[in-house]
């Protein structure tokens, strides 16, 4: 299948496509005319990629899990490398969250102080 194809199939577009191969996520061959070729198995591989950069993880992240891609994720049991990954994306979220917060509240206490309400 065409990288098109492969776009239209999974959702993904074909610049993000191009990124998952350069990132080692994916593969292709190479036809005669030099458009890319998937195979059927990509579909699958590219809807988990895109599952697991929805939950939070990113692309080095996403290659822990490399092993289980082209199956089911939610039917595999997690590898004690994949939580691991996903503890630590997600106390760099739980950071991030707590940072904006802070910063919300500081701005919030401004507005209250600056307009007496």
């Amino acid at each position: 299948m065409k990288i098109g194809e492969l776009a239209a199939e999974t959702g993904a577009s074909v610049r993000s496509l191009r990124h998952y191969e350069q990132a080692g996520l994916i593969t292709s061959e190479r036809a005669s005319n030099g458009y890319r070729r998937f195979g059927p198995g990509s579909v699958v591989r590219v809807r988990n990629i895109r599952l697991l950069l929805a939950a939070g993880l990113t692309l080095d992240d996403v290659r822990v899990f490399l092993p289980c891609l082209d199956g089911d994720l939610g039917a595999t049991a997690p590898s004690d490398g994949g939580l691991r990954i996903a503890r630590a994306r997600l106390a760099v979220l739980d950071e991030r969250i707590a940072a904006q917060t802070a910063v919300r509240d500081r701005l919030a206490h401004a507005l209250r102080l600056a307009t007496g309400s």
